[in-house]
């Protein structure tokens, strides 16, 4: 295997956990799943459709994300905003991402190469 593609195959296991908090950090302000999927991908995440607006049904089954219809437009749109729950969640999911970066950094510098 070329290490191009072992790259990526780490590199989408990195970002698939850190696709939730994305999620969570940018659904605080109520928007759709195009435009989430625009954004995350302007910020640095780059996620498929496909990937998306299941792990948005699934978070709003979890009771992290709230929605509803918006019908007023010509074309009806779901929109979702994080939840209480989701807030406190992603709390944690914040305070064990910064731990996780912590712990790299550290191993970072106390590494001889």
């Amino acid at each position: 295997m070329a290490i191009e593609e072992i790259l990526r195959t780490h590199l989408q296991e990195l970002r698939r956990g850190t696709v939730v908090v994305a999620s969570l950090l940018a659904l605080r302000r109520t928007d759709y799943g195009y435009a989430l999927l625009q954004r995350l991908n302007a910020h640095g995440f780059p996620v498929d459709a496909n990937t998306l607006y299941p792990l948005l049904r699934r978070l709003e089954e979890q009771g992290l994300l709230t929605s509803e219809w918006n019908t007023e437009e010509s074309r009806p749109r779901k929109f979702y905003r994080t939840s209480d729950a989701g807030e406190a969640l992603l709390a944690s999911l914040l305070d064990d991402l910064a731990a996780v970066q912590t712990s790299v950094t550290s191993l970072v510098e106390g590494v001889d190469r």
